[in-house]
């Protein structure tokens, strides 16, 4: 494993910890949120509700187009490499086992990144909501 894939591989793993922290903290604050509001929510809860919601489809899509840009920039990269002969002649490094596995990791990290981002900001936010 090369150098530069262990430290992606160690950035995914700790982003991977940070969601896997800040999502039921978020969770068990937001429905206790929608416990305590009952079936007459205030403005304000009705507004966290929404935001609730629409922050998780805004996220997904933001995954998505970061890890759609970077398939296309890593596949632009493969293609490049591809057309160069001295790639050819340097024993193929570029395709071996270890540069998918870089590329991979950069894909999923991006993928990650937006999703992780809005759940740690929303337990940080939300630990210091006041009832």
């Amino acid at each position: 494993m090369s150098r530069h894939s262990s430290r992606k591989m160690g950035t995914l793993a700790f982003q991977s910890a940070e969601l896997a922290l800040a999502a039921p903290q978020v969770i068990t604050h937001r429905m206790n949120r929608l416990l305590m509001a009952g079936s007459n929510p205030s403005a304000r809860d009705q507004h966290e509700f929404y935001t609730m919601g629409a922050e998780k489809v805004w996220a997904f899509y933001e995954s998505w187009q970061a890890m759609a840009y970077e398939i296309s920039r890593t596949n632009m990269q493969l293609m490049f490499k591809l057309m160069n002969p001295w790639e050819w002649s340097r024993g193929n490094g570029a395709f071996s086992p270890f540069a998918m596995e870089d590329m991979m990791m950069g894909i999923m990290g991006k993928g990650l990144g937006p999703v992780r981002k809005r759940a740690v900001a929303n337990a940080r936010r939300l630990a210091s909501y006041k009832t």
